[in-house]
C-alpha cells in the first residue's frame, strides 16, 4: 500500500492536471476527458495519470496524443503545485473502467428485459403463480414488500 506522502502527491497531481486540462488546455484533440486516478511511483519521478474519454477508439488515440504533447506544460503546472526534489514525469494512460462499467450495465439490462415473461397470445404478461406483479425486484432478488415486511413490527393482539 502506497504511503500517505504519495496518496497526498497523486491527489495534488489529479487535482492540478484535471483543472489545468478543464481550463487551460486549448488544444482541440483534448475534448470529453476526465482524470479519474493518479498512480505515483515511490521514488516520486513517474505518475500514471489514468485517464476516461468519452468517444470511440480514434478519438480516444487522438486525446491521449494531445495529452502527452501537453505533458511539459502539465508537468509545469504540477511543479509550481508541489513542492519535491523531483517533478513527476506524467505518462498517460487510458482507463477503460468507466467504459467496461458502461457495457456491463448495458449487457445486464439486457438479460433482465430478457427474463421478463413472455407475452401470451391474447397480449397479456404469463402469469407467474409464486411473483406477486405488483411488487418490485431489486438486483438481489428480493422484492421491495419483503423488505416492507421486516422493518414493520408484527402486530400482536
Amino acid at each position: 500500500m502506497p504511503s500517505r506522502r504519495l496518496l497526498k502527491a497523486a491527489e495534488a497531481i489529479r487535482e492540478v492536471v484535471s483543472m489545468a486540462i478543464l481550463t487551460d488546455l486549448h488544444d482541440p484533440r483534448i475534448r470529453d476527458v476526465t482524470v479519474t486516478k493518479v498512480e505515483v511511483a515511490a521514488d516520486m519521478q513517474q505518475a500514471k495519470v489514468f485517464v476516461s474519454v468519452m468517444g470511440n477508439e480514434s478519438k480516444q488515440k487522438l486525446s491521449l496524443q494531445g495529452l502527452q504533447s501537453a505533458a511539459g506544460y502539465l508537468q509545469s503546472k504540477v511543479a509550481q503545485r508541489i513542492e519535491t526534489r523531483y517533478t513527476p514525469r506524467l505518462q498517460f494512460v487510458l482507463d477503460l473502467g468507466v467504459k467496461k462499467s458502461i457495457e456491463i450495465a448495458q449487457i445486464l439490462r439486457r438479460v433482465l428485459n430478457e427474463d421478463q415473461p413472455a407475452e401470451t397470445a391474447a397480449g397479456a404478461p404469463a402469469a407467474d403463480p409464486d411473483v406477486d406483479p405488483e411488487a418490485e425486484i431489486d438486483i438481489d432478488g428480493v422484492t421491495n414488500r419483503d423488505t416492507l415486511d421486516e422493518d414493520q413490527p408484527e402486530d400482536r393482539a
